[in-house]
């Protein structure tokens, strides 16, 4: 596996990739791996014949008191555990590749209705942020196609659409979330938790899981439903920021007719911000 750091590297490998006949997957992360990035890039090398991986920790979608300058950088860890994984290509950029004329003066992508609410409602300017680096690194590596978590479920849903929007020729895969052993999502976040909250992390998940089986049981009263999961929650150290049912195709506000479902949830830990989703058929 290359690692290469400007764009003229990352499009000559590509090139001869290209020039080979091989299909082209690109999988963006911000380090710091876990085994749900790694199972991105499995699922790329099973679709794909040439996988490129990108690191870059975005600062356009940090707001100002987020965790930008702690977030944490692992690269020497990251790139043997994609080497182990099949990936081909790691392209790891800096602000100035990504950003030469500073992120005041660059052009902005701004996707419209999904980003609104949910994490776009607790995170302002977050998915012009996210939108607008996923938009570059697609046009620099011009990939075949590319794989996202669905544990951001919103992104997987402001990129999609993105994509349609602008016509980019690309396929957009979404990969199902990946969990411990005890059902906490795998996020990069869950590093900043202490032992103590560790231990109480997956109630979130617990409780999801008791309204989804409630709402399947034919319980329509969501706002009862809802209240419950943030008593249940508060009992378990967190603080609740939203718990929303929407429709899993078009992320509107679910409705009667809605029969493909999505519940997603966002929670305080201590400091820590963690969200989860279900996604689920009546």
């Amino acid at each position: 596996m290359n690692t290469v750091q400007s764009l003229p590297e990352l499009r000559a490998a590509i090139a001869r990739a290209r020039s080979e006949g091989k299909r082209i997957a690109l999988v963006p992360t911000m380090g710091n791996l876990h085994a749900g990035h790694i199972a991105l890039v499995k699922q790329a090398v099973e679709r794909a014949d040439f996988v490129v991986a990108s690191i870059f920790v975005n600062p356009l979608q940090f707001g100002p008191n987020e965790d930008l300058d702690s977030y944490p950088r692992t690269l020497a860890a990251d790139q043997s555990k994609l080497l182990e994984a099949g990936c081909n290509l790691l392209f790891t950029p800096d602000a100035q590749v990504m950003y030469p004329q500073g992120m005041t003066q660059h052009t902005i992508v701004s996707v419209p209705g999904v980003s609104t609410g949910l994490c776009g409602g607790s995170r302002p300017g977050h998915f012009d942020g996210v939108a607008t680096v996923v938009c570059k690194l697609l046009n620099m590596a011009q990939p075949d196609m590319a794989l996202f978590g669905e544990k951001d479920y919103q992104q997987l849903a402001v990129i999609r659409k993105m994509v349609a929007d602008l016509n980019m020729p690309v396929q957009i895969f979404g990969v199902p979330i990946v969990r411990d052993t005890d059902g906490l999502a795998l996020s990069s976040r869950n590093g900043y938790l202490n032992a103590q909250q560790r231990a109480s992390a997956p109630a979130l998940h617990q409780c999801m899981q008791t309204v989804k089986a409630q709402i399947k049981n034919g319980r329509r009263d969501y706002a009862a439903l809802f209240e419950q999961l943030n008593i249940d929650l508060q009992v378990a150290g967190f603080r609740l920021d939203y718990v929303e049912l929407r429709d899993a195709l078009s992320l509107q506000p679910a409705a009667v007719q809605s029969t493909q479902l999505v519940l997603l949830a966002a929670a305080y830990l201590g400091s820590t911000r963690l969200i989860d989703n279900l996604i689920f058929d009546l």
